[in-house]
């Protein structure tokens, strides 16, 4: 990993541990919203291969941390070659994805990344560890977010920073979240924004 990748990392994951929530946009309505908002820390789930520069760019003029998640860029393969465009014609702080390969070339790219994980079933929670090992993220994103017995069994079983997203919906699941042992939540329910 790079030290500007080491360095954007810490800084991110320490903002989050001042202020742990993080707004989750999925559309240009939620944008507006979240850039009137105080959430500082914003997760990208939308855009296209014609406007991703454009969004990210209002962003980061309005003071945002920006992560995009490349595997729901229109037009856009989920491969490492999208994370060195990213690096090179955006000012993103970082890329979310489900994917090992794009995890390490945020990485290579200077970028913070966050690996994505949809825990269904016993066999996905037991994969995680492994995938975990095999790309080093600087974070985990599980998906949902709301089962604090999971991700206290996660904190048990690995060091990495856990975001918890999806269905973190009020203050009680930020709280159970957080309290067993979430870094930080990711939501896109606007109520949790205003915490």
């Amino acid at each position: 990993m790079s030290t500007t990748a080491t360095s954007r990392a810490t800084a991110i994951l320490g903002a989050l541990g001042d202020d742990p929530v993080i707004a989750s946009v999925k559309d240009a309505d939620a944008l507006d919203r979240v850039l009137a908002s105080d959430r500082r820390i914003v997760f990208l789930l939308f855009g296209s291969v014609l406007d991703i520069e454009a969004t990210v760019a209002r962003c980061k003029a309005a003071g945002r941390t920006v992560l995009v998640d490349v595997d729901l860029l229109d037009g856009f393969s989920g491969r490492d070659i999208v994370v060195e465009w990213l690096a090179t014609r955006t000012e993103a702080d970082g890329v979310l994805s489900t994917k090992s390969g794009v995890v390490k070339a945020a990485k290579r790219a200077g970028l913070m990344a966050v690996q994505r994980f949809f825990l269904v079933d016993s066999f996905s929670y037991h994969q995680l560890p492994r995938v975990v090992a095999q790309s080093d993220p600087d974070a985990i994103e599980i998906l949902p977010g709301c089962m604090p017995r999971v991700i206290g069994w996660l904190r048990a079983d690995l060091t990495t920073p856990i975001i918890a997203g999806g269905l973190v919906c009020d203050k009680a699941d930020v709280m159970a979240a957080l309290g067993a042992g979430a870094l930080a939540v990711a939501s896109s329910d606007r109520a949790v924004w205003s915490m």
